[in-house]
Protein backbone atom coordinates (compact mmCIF):
# COMPACT_ATOMS: atom_id res chain seq x y z
CA UNK A 1 0.00 0.00 0.00
CA UNK A 2 1.22 3.33 -0.70
CA UNK A 3 1.98 6.47 1.51
CA UNK A 4 -1.08 8.22 0.05
CA UNK A 5 -3.32 5.10 -0.16
CA UNK A 6 -2.88 4.70 3.58
CA UNK A 7 -3.10 8.38 4.80
CA UNK A 8 -6.44 8.38 2.36
CA UNK A 9 -7.68 5.58 4.59
CA UNK A 10 -6.65 6.54 7.56
CA UNK A 11 -8.84 9.69 6.76
CA UNK A 12 -12.00 7.74 6.25
CA UNK A 13 -11.34 5.70 9.77
CA UNK A 14 -11.11 8.90 11.35
CA UNK A 15 -13.45 11.23 9.79
CA UNK A 16 -16.27 8.19 9.68
CA UNK A 17 -15.60 8.14 13.64
CA UNK A 18 -16.35 11.63 13.45
CA UNK A 19 -19.65 11.29 11.46
CA UNK A 20 -20.60 8.17 13.70
CA UNK A 21 -20.39 10.62 17.00
CA UNK A 22 -22.20 13.34 15.43
CA UNK A 23 -24.64 10.29 14.63
CA UNK A 24 -24.61 9.69 18.88
CA UNK A 25 -24.50 13.22 19.32
CA UNK A 26 -28.00 14.30 17.28
CA UNK A 27 -29.64 11.50 18.90
CA UNK A 28 -28.46 12.43 22.32
CA UNK A 29 -29.81 16.04 21.78
CA UNK A 30 -33.32 15.03 20.60
CA UNK A 31 -33.90 12.45 23.48
CA UNK A 32 -32.78 15.84 26.10
CA UNK A 33 -33.23 18.85 23.97
CA UNK A 34 -36.46 17.48 21.86
CA UNK A 35 -37.99 15.28 24.60
CA UNK A 36 -37.29 12.17 22.82
CA UNK A 37 -37.11 10.91 26.37
CA UNK A 38 -40.79 10.85 27.30
CA UNK A 39 -41.18 8.73 24.20
CA UNK A 40 -41.76 5.01 25.83
CA UNK A 41 -39.08 2.47 23.24
CA UNK A 42 -38.30 5.26 21.45
CA UNK A 43 -36.19 7.32 23.91
CA UNK A 44 -34.53 4.66 24.85
CA UNK A 45 -33.59 3.16 21.38
CA UNK A 46 -31.96 7.01 20.96
CA UNK A 47 -30.38 7.27 24.16
CA UNK A 48 -28.57 3.19 22.77
CA UNK A 49 -27.62 5.09 19.89
CA UNK A 50 -25.69 7.52 21.73
CA UNK A 51 -23.98 5.05 23.91
CA UNK A 52 -23.12 3.04 21.09
CA UNK A 53 -22.33 5.60 18.45
CA UNK A 54 -19.28 6.70 21.31
CA UNK A 55 -18.16 3.32 22.03
CA UNK A 56 -17.79 2.43 18.50
CA UNK A 57 -16.60 5.60 17.86
CA UNK A 58 -13.63 5.69 20.10
CA UNK A 59 -12.67 2.00 19.46
CA UNK A 60 -11.96 3.60 15.49
CA UNK A 61 -9.78 6.06 16.82
CA UNK A 62 -8.08 4.17 19.87
CA UNK A 63 -4.46 2.76 18.29
CA UNK A 64 -5.81 -0.91 18.40
CA UNK A 65 -3.44 -1.62 15.55
CA UNK A 66 -0.49 -0.77 18.33
CA UNK A 67 -2.41 -2.46 21.22
CA UNK A 68 -3.58 -5.52 19.23
CA UNK A 69 -0.93 -5.97 16.96
CA UNK A 70 -2.26 -9.44 15.41
CA UNK A 71 -5.70 -8.91 15.78
CA UNK A 72 -5.71 -5.10 14.77
CA UNK A 73 -7.13 -4.79 11.71
CA UNK A 74 -9.59 -7.49 12.42
CA UNK A 75 -10.84 -5.58 15.41
CA UNK A 76 -10.49 -2.39 13.25
CA UNK A 77 -12.87 -4.37 10.48
CA UNK A 78 -15.33 -5.23 13.26
CA UNK A 79 -15.88 -1.60 14.55
CA UNK A 80 -16.38 -0.18 10.98
CA UNK A 81 -18.88 -2.87 10.68
CA UNK A 82 -20.44 -2.10 13.92
CA UNK A 83 -20.11 1.88 12.62
CA UNK A 84 -21.73 1.31 9.46
CA UNK A 85 -24.49 -0.92 11.84
CA UNK A 86 -25.22 1.66 13.67
CA UNK A 87 -26.15 4.28 10.91
CA UNK A 88 -27.57 1.80 9.06
CA UNK A 89 -30.08 1.09 11.44
CA UNK A 90 -30.94 4.84 12.26
CA UNK A 91 -31.52 5.86 9.06
CA UNK A 92 -33.94 2.86 8.39
CA UNK A 93 -35.42 3.67 11.43
CA UNK A 94 -36.34 6.80 10.47
CA UNK A 95 -37.38 6.26 6.82
CA UNK A 96 -39.87 3.63 8.86
CA UNK A 97 -41.01 6.16 11.00
CA UNK A 98 -41.99 8.15 8.43
CA UNK A 99 -44.48 6.15 6.53
CA UNK A 100 -45.40 3.69 9.32
CA UNK A 101 -45.98 3.96 13.56
CA UNK A 102 -42.54 2.36 14.86
CA UNK A 103 -43.06 1.05 18.11
CA UNK A 104 -46.20 3.40 18.25
CA UNK A 105 -43.97 6.38 17.02
CA UNK A 106 -44.39 8.39 13.71
CA UNK A 107 -41.96 10.87 13.00
CA UNK A 108 -43.40 13.68 10.19
CA UNK A 109 -41.63 16.30 8.27
CA UNK A 110 -38.09 17.14 8.08
CA UNK A 111 -36.43 19.40 10.92
CA UNK A 112 -33.06 20.21 11.25
CA UNK A 113 -32.53 17.79 13.28
CA UNK A 114 -33.92 14.93 11.31
CA UNK A 115 -31.79 16.26 7.79
CA UNK A 116 -28.57 16.46 9.89
CA UNK A 117 -28.88 13.00 10.65
CA UNK A 118 -29.79 12.19 7.78
CA UNK A 119 -26.22 13.46 6.41
CA UNK A 120 -24.14 12.13 9.05
CA UNK A 121 -25.67 8.41 8.72
CA UNK A 122 -24.91 8.65 4.66
CA UNK A 123 -21.56 9.83 5.23
CA UNK A 124 -20.64 7.67 8.19
CA UNK A 125 -21.86 4.72 5.97
CA UNK A 126 -19.74 5.73 2.96
CA UNK A 127 -16.50 6.08 4.88
CA UNK A 128 -16.23 3.95 6.77
CA UNK A 129 -17.17 1.82 4.02
CA UNK A 130 -14.37 3.28 2.35
CA UNK A 131 -12.17 2.25 5.01
CA UNK A 132 -13.37 -1.25 5.44
CA UNK A 133 -13.11 -2.28 1.43
CA UNK A 134 -9.45 -0.98 1.97
CA UNK A 135 -9.33 -2.94 4.96
CA UNK A 136 -9.75 -6.09 3.32
CA UNK A 137 -8.21 -5.32 0.02
CA UNK A 138 -4.40 -4.65 1.81
CA UNK A 139 -5.07 -7.49 3.94
CA UNK A 140 -7.95 -10.51 2.63
CA UNK A 141 -6.18 -13.74 4.34
CA UNK A 142 -6.01 -11.75 7.28
CA UNK A 143 -9.49 -10.23 7.75
CA UNK A 144 -10.91 -14.09 6.88
CA UNK A 145 -11.88 -16.36 9.60
CA UNK A 146 -9.49 -19.61 10.38
CA UNK A 147 -10.51 -22.51 8.09
CA UNK A 148 -12.14 -25.29 9.81
CA UNK A 149 -9.35 -28.42 10.33
CA UNK A 150 -10.49 -31.53 8.48
CA UNK A 151 -11.07 -34.56 9.98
Amino acid sequence: MTEHAHRTQQLARYLGAAALLGVGIDHIQQYFGASYSLIPTIGTLFALNFASAVLVAAGLVAPVERIFPRAGKRILAFLAASGIGVAMGSLIALLVSEQTPLFGFREYGYRQAIVISIVLEVTTMLLLGAFLLGLVRTSPGRLRPASRLRT
